[in-house]
């Protein structure tokens, strides 16, 4: 227990590690890649597991919010910025379709691990990863109409719909676990659990990056484009949900909501595309994993900034 408590305190610097890992070994990170989704489902069951459940849907009184925060996040984003881009001919772009992807993707199911380490409200994340994927078939719809490399959007749904089926299922396994070790859901194993995820996210961020390494040794130029669009557009989203939450509700569920805008799941929407649109778009991919691995770093630092400390 005190290695894994240590573990967790590391947690920051064990996702820069990944990071870091990944872009210099990208053979590695394609052997990683076939491990990432039995690795998230990992982590959505540890973090069912450390809130409950239960945790996983909105209390009595809270649906309403949090569907409204579902539709500001996924909905309203991207079709405003998929309208300004399709009225000045940039659609067809690869970093305009995935910018644009960014802003319509649900809350990556790490979002609740991120939360612990920033001392956000886990719960909260966890409820807008559930949430998010499973409206995301709804509020996707128009924006995938927009774009040129759809052929099927109903092969979103159902990815969505799988994406869903893994937070249900992990979500049912952190039920049986709690049952049968009642100890794995006491405060007391929380820092155990928070390692766990943490080792988690490291791993997986591996597999994300095979597309960075060598962008930087073929085409740096384009890779330092590439990495500002999708660290100021990371920025945008996480700094603009904070100042918009942190007015109308406590600084824990302020920080949950910021890390679920900016974090958000572009896998999916690869999966739906034919291999011939996604790659040029992996790079895009690659590159934001590197503001939402650093988000742990960066939002508290930007929470106090602009004046978080309440």
């Amino acid at each position: 227990m005190k290695l894994l408590a240590a573990l967790a305190a590391q947690g920051r610097r064990l996702l820069i590690a990944g990071l870091v890992v990944g872009i210099a070994f990208p053979g590695l990170a394609e052997r990683f890649a076939p491990a990432v989704v039995p690795l998230l489902a990992l982590m959505l069951c540890l973090a069912a597991l450390r809130e409950g459940p239960v945790a996983v849907l909105p209390r009595a009184g809270e649906t309403r919010r949090a569907l409204v925060m579902v539709l500001a996040l996924q909905a309203l984003p991207p079709l405003v910025a998929g309208g300004a881009l399709w009225a000045a001919g940039l659609m067809s772009a690869p970093l305009a379709i995935g910018a644009v992807l960014a802003l319509a993707g649900a809350p990556i199911v790490g979002a609740p691990g991120f939360a612990v380490m920033v001392g956000g409200d886990a719960r909260v994340a966890l409820r807008q990863v559930t949430m998010g994927t499973a409206l995301l078939p709804f509020t996707a719809a128009p924006v995938l109409a927009l774009l040129p490399v759809f052929p099927d959007p109903l092969a979103v749904a159902l990815g969505a719909l799988r994406l869903l089926a893994v937070v249900v299922l992990a979500s049912g396994a952190a039920l049986v676990l709690g049952a049968l070790v009642p100890a794995l859901c006491r405060p007391r194993a929380r820092p155990a659990l928070d390692a766990i995820m943490t080792l988690a996210m490291a791993l997986v961020v591996i597999g994300l990056m095979s597309a960075v390494g060598p962008a930087i040794r073929v085409a740096p130029g384009r890779l330092i484009i590439v990495l500002a669009l999708a660290m100021g557009l990371h920025l945008v989203q996480t700094l603009g949900a904070w100042l918009a939450a942190r007015a109308a509700m406590s600084r824990p569920e302020a920080l949950a909501l910021a890390i679920a805008a900016g974090n958000r799941n572009l896998a999916l929407f690869l999966a739906a595309m034919p291999s011939e649109a996604a790659a040029p778009l992996m790079l895009f991919v690659g590159c934001y994993q590197v503001p939402m691995y650093l988000t742990p770093m960066i939002l508290p630092r930007l929470a106090r900034a602009r004046g978080g400390s309440q």
